[in-house]
């Protein structure tokens, strides 16, 4: 067993290493949710900064869930390795701009002292939408969820995110005296304007516990949004085990990931932040029009062929791009969603299409279609309904965002076409479950529909919308997925 990462000098082979000196760095930036796409992303852009432009910037990680990572990381003083894997080429780089990881159970409260030291700037995130506990109809908390209950009964020990916040806001304007100003919070979930769902949901809470501290953090905290990209694939032993082979030292912390990476950045940093355009970040005045291409283009895209590749026996997003029926169903609905979107005069949609499908033909990644597919209620709205909306209104095919519908309803139903069994891994699965067992099968389109708060009212009222799919769905159950995508692929 070789020794194990700790320092730059243990690497012995020629990969990539970090321009600068951790050590001569300190921490500016609070991340909550220390996961692989983090460090695939957020922490690499970092680290092109710290190289490029120096700065006290380095990262204090935090994880709510468990040591996991905190116990990979924590004994290689942050440092890890990102393979990169393109489609003709793999590399790895060595990132260091990671501090250290805070994890239970010395999280939340060490977590909450960090945020609130004067040294910290920026406190980002990258949570998932379940973990903020917002209502995104309203904006504001949901009372019911378990931790915003709990955290709005104990506002000073929170273990929640949104709780987190508002405490190490709080702790900060108590220093406010001595000159100690807000940290910017910049959330890199992958939502649609990320940065006003969470500053109407840290709002919300702080006017609940004390209302003169919403004011002062609506005066004084900037929330910009941010649009990120960037195929991340869960670790596996095969990626630790590459890594050694490719630093010559072991890293229990490896991530893996596409070659590419884009990262859209609202321009709102009153504290200051690194200079993460050295890494390729666009600083834009409004996020909103990238957020709907990648939405709708990529993540619309992504999940048809979650749904259609699993039931059709397909493990991996690559695997559904060598079935000739699914990837030209996977380029009518790039298409069609580009439809849908204003011109963007920095973004030709016609490459950015051609790139995705370049991206998932990649055979050195293997993303998961039953990785892809989890969370659908979630995601759907923002990456199929939308879109499918403004084609309805605009005279525009809906037979493409209706298969992506159809698709998931079929995967709702929790079994593959041989009755083998399958977790839905949906916040709403329970719901979900109950309404399928009551309708039947054949009925799963119309029972779903009535899922509150999910279909937009135009879609639900719609019978050109309901009647495209209730026939795709038809076709997958009595016929199966491979043939109905068969069929569907035979009509482009």
């Amino acid at each position: 067993m070789p020794t194990r990462l700790a320092a730059l000098d243990d690497v012995t082979t020629g990969v990539r290493l970090p321009q600068y000196r951790p050590s001569r760095h300190a921490t500016g930036i609070v991340h909550l949710g220390i996961g692989a796409f983090h460090r695939a992303h957020q922490a690499v852009y970092t680290d092109d900064a710290l190289a490029a432009g120096g700065g006290d910037w380095r990262i204090v990680g935090v994880s709510l869930r468990s040591r996991i990572v905190a116990d990979a990381l924590n004994p290689q003083n942050g440092l890890y390795t990102l393979i990169e894997r393109g489609e003709d080429a793999v590399s790895a780089r060595v990132v260091a701009s990671l501090s250290r990881v805070i994890a239970p159970p010395d999280a939340p409260e060490e977590a909450i002292k960090a945020m609130a030291d004067p040294s910290t700037r920026i406190v980002s995130l990258t949570v998932t939408e379940k973990a903020y506990g917002i209502d995104r109809a309203t904006g504001r908390v949901d009372p019911a969820h378990s931790t915003i209950a709990i955290d709005l009964g104990h506002p000073q020990a929170p273990t929640g995110v949104l709780g987190m916040l508002v405490e190490a806001l709080r702790r900060r304007r108590a220093r406010g005296a001595r000159g100690v100003p807000a940290f910017t919070v910049l959330c890199c979930d992958n939502l649609p304007d990320n940065g006003g769902l969470v500053r109407a949901g840290v709002l919300d809470f702080a006017r609940r516990v004390d209302p003169a501290l919403a004011d002062w953090i609506e005066a004084e905290v900037a929330f910009p949004s941010t649009m990120v990209d960037r195929i991340t694939p869960a670790p596996t032993i095969e990626t630790r085990e590459e890594a050694a082979e490719r630093i010559g030292v072991e890293d229990r912390a490896a991530v893996a990931a596409e070659a590419f990476s884009q990262w859209v950045v609202e321009e709102k940093f009153p504290a200051g932040r690194p200079a993460w355009e050295a890494g390729g970040a666009l600083f834009v005045d409004d996020v909103a029009p990238y957020e709907r291409m990648k939405l709708r283009m990529l993540n619309g895209a992504h999940s048809m062929l979650a749904y259609a590749g699993f039931l059709s026996g397909h493990a991996h997003v690559r695997d559904v791009m060598a079935d000739s029926s699914l990837a030209a169903l996977v380029g009518r609905h790039v298409k069609a969603a580009a439809a849908t979107l204003e011109p963007l005069s920095e973004i030709d949609f016609d490459d950015y299409a051609r790139s995705l499908l370049q991206r998932f033909r990649n055979p050195n990644i293997a993303h998961e279609t039953y990785q892809i597919a989890m969370d659908g209620t979630e995601k759907l709205p923002q990456r199929v309904f939308e879109p499918a909306v403004h084609a309805l209104q605009h005279g525009q095919s809906l037979r493409p965002f209706a298969f992506a519908t159809a698709a998931w309803m079929r995967y709702s139903l929790g079994h593959d076409e041989e009755g083998k069994t399958y977790v839905l891994r949906d916040p709403r699965e329970t719901e979900i479950v109950a309404l399928i067992k009551e309708a039947g099968a054949q009925e799963a389109p119309a029972a779903l529909h009535r899922l509150p708060g999910l279909f937009p009212d135009a879609l639900q009222q719609s019978p050109s919308w309901r009647n495209e799919v209730d026939r795709a769905f038809t076709v997958m159950l009595e016929q199966g997925m491979a043939e109905a995508a068969r069929l569907e692929a035979a009509a482009i």
